[in-house]
């Protein structure tokens, strides 16, 4: 398998795009705002946490992610994140390259996303799945796991060639 090819479409999918344009620092990667729409919010300020629950939908930058419930958990600092977990019906949308899974936990404070719950990976014709699949944002490497007796599949598709040239 063409490890490349695969890291370039886990390196392009995931909410490490929510933080594109900015320094690789842990915690502080964008200053793009986002944008969450949802029918419902439940936040409790003293136990820092957010909760929008319902057709959610969270946009920054050319990252969107849709989910039906979508848990945000805050730092000491003020505007903080610390984790951002999504629930059922999880898609995440950038450019040409979309992930899905029952589940998906973004954590800033080790720089790791999670997807978890048959999650699946595409871009064009490539496609990756397995049991998880860990992205490392600051390391940009990832993992995908079969689990216990399962297996990873991976789908690359060679790029087209012209007509007239040999292959190499």
């Amino acid at each position: 398998m063409n490890m490349s090819a695969v890291s370039i479409l886990l390196v392009c999918l995931t909410l490490s795009a929510m933080n594109a344009g900015a320094a690789p620092v842990r915690g502080d990667r964008s200053a793009l705002p986002i944008t969450i729409k949802s029918n419902e919010l439940s936040a409790d300020n003293k136990g820092k946490i957010a909760v929008f629950s319902g057709k959610v939908v969270a946009r920054q930058g050319d990252l969107t992610i849709f989910a039906d419930t979508l848990t945000v958990n805050y730092g000491e600092k003020k505007g903080e994140v610390e984790k951002i977990e999504a629930s059922g019906n999880v898609r995440i949308i950038q450019e040409n390259r979309t992930g899905s899974a029952f589940h998906a936990v973004y954590d800033s404070r080790v720089g790791r996303i999670v997807l978890t719950g048959n999650p699946r990976v595409s871009q064009g014709g490539d496609v990756i799945s397995g049991k998880s699949i860990t992205y490392f944002i600051d390391e940009d490497r990832s993992i995908v796991s079969g689990g216990e007796g399962g297996r990873v599949e991976a789908t690359i598709t060679p790029p087209a060639r012209s007509p007239g040239v040999p292959p190499r």
